[in-house]
């Protein structure tokens, strides 16, 4: 059964599902342009490693240290009796994150013409996934290479733009001969995900990279269909207004995913 929605599949943002299709979307979008780029151009899979601390936004889901406070009357009366040793505690552990790009190459010089990155949750929460990202980022746009930022992901900041609008999902392509100035492509939930220009050099041909039927090859090949739970509510969760136009959307799959079988 394919995905409902008609871009992207919100309940595949959550935490669950995400590492799994962020490592196939990567291989889906080398594999559909190694061809198309070939003889000049090949793709190459990249890997950055860096360290967070906790669950990786700086935030964590419980305290870093859990202290029993004794009611104040009974702590001045007693203040050590109060208190059993050892008490429990939790430490912020640290954790090796590996996150996978492309970058498209000269054949010959093996230079980088173009890197691509899908933006995971560490890279637009606050903490050292962000840091180390903004940092690379900063990086290509200083230099000859041209940038292709996938964001896929309602949680989270979205990478500055000027100006910035609030959408759901954007994609930016920035070409290195254009720079400042880059192309935004902002979408809702509700519609397509929008196909896009791979910049190469400048003057040459830019082979067009459709976002939408790579993942919708992905959810099929794997059968997300029987992992996702269209009757519970997406994490993180929907606003409002979308999250109405979800239910009116999944009636259908909900309704026969309810109806007894004979």
């Amino acid at each position: 059964m394919p995905s409902p929605f008609p871009g992207m599949d919100p309940y595949l943002e959550h935490p669950s599902l995400w590492h799994g299709l962020h490592t196939l979307l990567i291989s889906a979008i080398a594999t559909a342009l190694g061809p198309r780029i070939a003889p000049n151009y090949y793709v190459a899979v990249e890997q950055r490693t860096f360290v967070i601390v906790g669950d990786g936004r700086d935030v964590f889901r419980r305290p870093d240290v859990e202290v029993v406070h004794p009611e104040p009357r009974r702590l001045r009366e007693a203040p050590i009796a109060m208190l059993e040793r050892p008490i429990s505690v939790e430490l912020a552990m640290p954790e090796e994150v590996r996150e996978h790009y492309l970058e498209i190459r000269d054949t010959k010089t093996h230079a980088v013409i173009t890197a691509i990155e899908i933006l995971s949750p560490a890279n637009k929460q606050s903490g050292e996934g962000r840091r180390e990202y903004e940092k690379k980022r900063i990086q290509v746009l200083g230099s000859l290479s041209n940038l292709v930022e996938i964001d896929l992901l309602r949680g989270g900041e979205p990478m500055p733009t000027d100006p910035a609008p609030r959408t759901h999902y954007r994609i930016l392509i920035s070409r290195e001969w254009e720079r400042p100035r880059a192309r935004l492509y902002p979408f809702n939930l509700d519609e397509p995900i929008p196909e896009i220009p791979i910049p190469l050099r400048h003057g040459e041909s830019e082979p067009t990279l459709d976002l939408g039927a790579l993942l919708a090859q992905i959810y099929d090949q794997v059968r997300y269909d029987l992992r996702i739970d269209y009757a519970s509510e997406p994490e993180p969760p929907l606003d409002p207004t979308s999250a109405t136009w979800a239910r009116d959307l999944l009636r259908p799959v909900t309704s026969s995913s309810n109806t007894p079988s004979a």
